[in-house]
């Protein structure tokens, strides 16, 4: 009806995650005053849920990153290291 509604509970596509494979974002102007040490691989990974896909695209691209790549979290992978190994 005109004006109705209704609520959902949450579906399969807004549970998932999302592994960014990013670079750029290790050296900025805070890193760069500092003199801090940077990782040699200039590669970081963060897992982003599948609703917030594009607010974490745009936040990214306003730092300065790029995106490299983007895979699925599978549950059998568990939680997967924010930092890489190098």
């Amino acid at each position: 009806m005109l004006g109705q509604y209704s609520t959902s509970t949450l579906s399969t596509s807004d549970n998932r995650m999302f592994v960014y494979e990013l670079s750029g974002l290790s050296e900025n102007e805070v890193t760069f005053i500092h003199q801090s040490p940077i990782r040699q691989s200039h590669t970081q990974f963060i897992q982003v849920p599948f609703h917030r896909m594009n607010e974490e695209m745009q936040r990214i691209h306003l730092l300065g990153g790029t995106i490299v790549n983007i895979r699925p979290l599978n549950i059998s992978e568990g939680t997967i290291g924010v930092t890489d190994p190098d």
